[in-house]
């Protein structure tokens, strides 16, 4: 499964796992399995506010694009995020919401 990301200002954040062609995002389980090689499901079918383009199967992958959510002090990986490959299952790693809060007492 490859996932692309197009970056917005938003102060949910986003899960990720894959198990086989099911994708959960937050909760959510998009399972893609009946997609057969070379189609389209065009993203007006899925009921999923992330989705930010059709489902597609190439050479056997599915690929897409998902909403990246970000805080207003995003980290330059997140505003500007590289697609992902996923050969596995479990969780996805994205790119971080925010940067992280420096902590006061490491700087003492």
């Amino acid at each position: 499964m490859q996932i692309s990301f197009t970056p917005m200002r938003h102060d949910a954040e986003l899960a990720l796992s894959v198990a086989g062609d099911a994708l959960t995002i937050n909760g959510e389980v998009f399972d893609f399995s009946s997609l057969a090689e070379g189609a389209t499901l065009p993203n007006a079918a899925v009921a999923c506010a992330w989705l930010a383009s059709d489902v597609e199967r190439v050479a056997g992958a599915l690929r897409l694009t998902l909403i990246l959510p970000h805080g207003a002090d995003a980290p330059e990986e997140t505003r500007f995020p590289a697609p992902v490959e996923i050969t596995g299952d479990g969780p996805v790693a994205v790119p971080p919401h925010s940067n992280p809060i420096p902590d006061p007492e490491s700087d003492a």
